[in-house]
């Protein structure tokens, strides 16, 4: 709905402004009287067992656990990769 697919760019727009990555999990305060839509955290450490919040709603989205596990340790590998790309010797 059209809602959801709002809290969903917020969601993003706002995990990039804190230049976060990997894991995290974006909630959000909505007073359905007004529309107004506030970003309540950016949790970096959410509940991640099969019945947690976090991957319920990726589940929600398509993307099922065992696919979820996968695309975020392919993602701690690009980012050590990118890490030790741009390490400098001294």
């Amino acid at each position: 709905n059209k809602l959801s697919d709002e809290l969903r760019q917020l969601a993003v727009r706002g995990f990039c402004a804190v230049g976060g990555s990997g894991l995290s999990r974006v909630d959000f305060f909505v007073r359905m009287e007004s529309n107004e839509i506030y970003i309540n955290e950016i949790n970096t450490m959410p509940g991640f067992t099969p019945v947690s919040m976090y991957p319920l709603l990726w589940e929600k989205s398509g993307v099922a656990y065992p696919e979820l596990i996968d695309r975020l340790i392919d993602l701690a590998f690009d980012r050590h990769a990118d890490k030790r790309k741009n390490h400098i010797k001294l």
